[in-house]
């Protein structure tokens, strides 16, 4: 079983997780521990979390044709999207009670490509995590640990 922590809980769930669908996007404290992961988006690239704490989030995400460009190469923004989403589950676990974050701000250094069929790694820590912001770096890598892109993202608290 994989743990997904928030400072105050441990929630056990199986592993990978893989997002299944709900409602609206849920606040900190919604008894929903792991809320960025149970929305529509995440379910519809395939992202699988693999480890979510306050300062890690891991996950997985197979290059399926659907988010290719041309060349059979994953899009770029597709690549952007995987690494928000990770950023976005770090920043939901570090949320006062009631609270909610939104990406302010992102910027992405691509190093290399990654072929269709492939699967593509993001492991994402906190730089900050603050009482009206967080900010994150995702690096995004092949299985084989090659670096395809830096993501660093800011997340507002609301």
């Amino acid at each position: 079983m994989l743990q997904i922590e928030t400072p105050a809980t441990a929630v056990p769930v199986a592993a990978p997780v893989v997002a299944a669908p709900s409602g609206a996007p849920a606040a900190a404290g919604s008894g929903d521990p792991i809320a960025p992961i149970h929305q529509p988006f995440p379910r519809l690239i395939g992202a699988e979390i693999t480890e979510a704490t306050p300062t890690l989030v891991r996950a997985r995400l197979k290059v399926v044709p659907e988010l290719c460009r041309s060349g059979h190469m994953l899009h770029g923004g597709a690549l952007m999207a995987f690494a928000d989403m990770v950023g976005s589950v770090g920043a939901f676990l570090n949320l006062p009670e009631g609270c909610a974050t939104a990406t302010i701000e992102s910027k992405t250094n691509f190093i290399s490509p990654a072929k269709e069929g492939s699967v593509v790694l993001a492991e994402c820590v906190p730089l900050h995590a603050g009482r009206r912001s967080s900010v994150w770096e995702t690096r995004v890598t092949r299985e084989d640990g090659k670096l395809l892109a830096v993501v660093i993202q800011t997340q507002m608290v609301i």
